[in-house]
């Protein structure tokens, strides 16, 4: 899952719509957003967020979140490390090979590093 296709699931769920209302109303299939949902999507395009933005009738604060969901929802991600350290370069490929067996404990531990940078 994605932290789009989380948040989606979430509005939807919580106002009580069907994924197969949802992509009608959309003009989309019920599979392409049970996909985007599940993560098993990269990330959805501009005008699909606009118009789920419009969908959930969300404004400001919220669209914004989900905007910003959105670009950090790419289920498969590139990572270049040319230029930077061995570390850099081993950190990446080892979080790549071990992420499937880590607890989620461990990842939110990671996560909430990374997003302080101090």
């Amino acid at each position: 899952m994605t932290p789009f296709g989380e948040k989606v699931r979430e509005l939807r769920k919580e106002r009580g719509i069907s994924q197969k209302q949802m992509a009608k109303k959309l003009a989309i299939s019920p599979a392409y957003l049970s996909a985007l949902e599940h993560g098993h999507r990269g990330r959805p395009s501009w005008p699909l967020i606009q118009q789920i933005i419009s969908f959930f009738n969300i404004i400001w604060d919220e669209a914004e979140e989900l905007e910003s969901l959105a670009r950090i929802s790419h289920p498969r991600m590139v990572v270049n490390t040319s230029g930077l350290s061995a570390e850099a370069t081993e950190l990446v490929n080892l979080l790549n090979r071990e992420i499937r067996n880590m607890k989620q404990s461990q990842i939110e531990e990671m996560l909430n590093i990374i997003k302080k940078k101090d």
